[in-house]
């Protein structure tokens, strides 16, 4: 009996020094955010941000590429266990899974042909034009909510909805200005340019980029709210930040 006690005794702290064993989700098709390169691996701020935060977990994370659409979905069924894909938190998203706090902010803006006549992002301005968005984004609530004149066209990934553009088959694209501002300093963003930034609205918008987690994961929200506050602190977010952007993309 002293033996078997002993075995269990010893198997105990075995069991408790394993790793975290965590699959994070990533669109894999929103530069800078996350992006794949032509060797194949996912790149980019937010797979800088994941990795930096599985190391402050001291985690075992797997990067997976997942459709935006069934980004949710994924963790719902447990095939990934956390989205790190530029997922803002919103009042409707926060009814399906749960969120860390924020790990940065974007702000929105609206691009269009370089000869378009539109001088402005308001209701008014796009009045009668044809905007495009990623289906199942904030900028696709947003657009369906602000621009009433306007027609909405919604598409599957932010590539399509950009080519919709540079081709003239649209009028506008309503997505994040970082990412806009970065597809236009490519040779397929050369047709366009960018109208301007639109005014957020909290409640579609949301305070900010969270990590996405499935419902009654609140340890792991924890753990990933603390690993924030220390790539906060000790530096490493800056560096992250410097490498992508020239400004503070967490935001205020």
């Amino acid at each position: 009996m002293m033996v078997l006690c002993a075995a269990v005794s010893l198997s105990a702290p075995a069991r408790a020094q394993e790793p975290l064993v965590l699959k994070i989700g990533s669109e894999g098709a929103y530069p800078p955010y996350n992006f794949v390169k032509s060797d194949g691996t996912v790149a980019g701020f937010e797979v800088d941000i994941a990795n930096a935060l599985c190391e402050e977990l001291k985690a075992k994370c797997e990067i997976i590429v997942q459709d935006w659409d069934g980004m949710i979905p994924a963790l719902q069924s447990g095939k990934l266990d956390a989205v790190i894909s530029s997922m803002s938190i919103t009042p409707a998203r926060k009814e399906q899974v749960d969120f860390s706090n924020k790990y940065y902010n974007p702000a929105a803006g609206i691009a269009a042909l370089k000869d378009s006549d539109l001088k402005g992002t308001t209701a008014e301005d796009l009045a009668g034009k044809t905007i495009g968005v990623q289906s199942s984004t904030i900028h696709a609530v947003y657009s369906e909510h602000t621009y009433k004149d306007s027609t909405i066209k919604s598409y599957g990934s932010a590539d399509e909805a950009r080519m919709d553009l540079a081709n003239g088959r649209i009028d506008a694209v309503n997505d994040n200005v970082v990412s806009l501002t970065d597809w236009l300093k490519t040779p397929e963003g050369e047709c366009c340019k960018l109208i301007g930034t639109v005014k957020a609205d909290l409640e579609i918008h949301g305070p900010g980029v969270g990590v996405a987690v499935k419902k009654g994961r609140g340890d792991l929200v924890e753990k990933f709210n603390q690993a924030i506050i220390a790539l906060r602190q000790n530096g490493k977010y800056q560096a992250i930040n410097d490498k992508y952007f020239d400004f503070d993309i967490y935001g205020e």
